[in-house]
């Protein structure tokens, strides 16, 4: 799963994802958590298109309103039969949301958890597959979301993420525009655990457990020893 992530600043992203003209104004985020509004890419007339939507889905049946049940991740394996996600997918609704990295816990034998903080060596900035939603509330606005789609871990994240064994699914540069606009079938092959070899990750300090602590001190290594 995916329930934090570091989120870079406007021109990083347009300059990374050729985004022209981009209408937002935002600084970098080290620390972000659902229900936040986020950058997200996604195709707009047949050209990658910036926004600011919720992170967290709504459907487009709810009405505008959040539901109970927690929607910032989507299961890949449930993409086409979930009611939440269901209708996105269908629709090809598919975005990408910018990153820089990426936070996740490792339970230590005592019950404890120790975050990490996860990069992928090959790319700077990279996205999360996603799925984004518009939902219209009884009063006639909007609500646009996403939600990022996890994956089994590889064998690195399977050893952090030992309670669930989860990932985001990371798109590789060259399968960008096949997420984004390529057939459903071809963006369904797209959704693939990042290689590990290409990927690192470091302890950080339990200040990021709690989403008000929003720093670049979030990112400084913590030399301790995991269980």
């Amino acid at each position: 799963m995916c329930g934090r992530y570091v989120s870079p600043e406007e021109a990083s992203i347009e300059r990374e994802f050729n985004l022209v003209r981009a209408e937002w104004q935002f600084p970098a985020n080290f620390n972000v958590a659902p229900s936040q509004t986020v950058p997200i890419v996604r195709v707009e007339a047949g050209h990658p298109k910036s926004a600011l939507v919720r992170w967290g889905l709504v459907p487009f049946f709810a009405k505008g309103k959040p539901g109970k049940y927690s929607t910032f991740n989507a299961r890949a394996e449930t993409l086409s039969s979930s009611a939440s996600y269901r209708g996105a997918w269908a629709g090809a609704r598919r975005c990408i949301i910018p990153a820089l990295g990426f936070y996740e816990w490792h339970v230590k034998a005592d019950g404890s958890k120790q975050p990490f903080y996860i990069q992928v060596e090959d790319q700077s900035i990279f996205g999360f597959a996603g799925l984004w939603e518009r939902s219209r509330a009884e009063d006639s606005s909007v609500v646009e979301s996403c939600t990022i789609i996890t994956l089994p871990a590889n064998e690195m994240m399977a050893q952090i993420h030992n309670a669930k064994a989860r990932m985001p699914a990371i798109l590789s540069r060259e399968l960008r525009e096949t997420w984004l606009a390529g057939s459903p079938e071809a963006a369904a092959a797209a959704l693939a655990p990042y290689p590990a070899e290409r990927m690192v990750a470091y302890e950080v300090s339990s200040r990021v457990n709690s989403p008000r602590n929003n720093d670049e001190k979030l990112l400084e290594p913590l030399h301790v020893d995991v269980d």
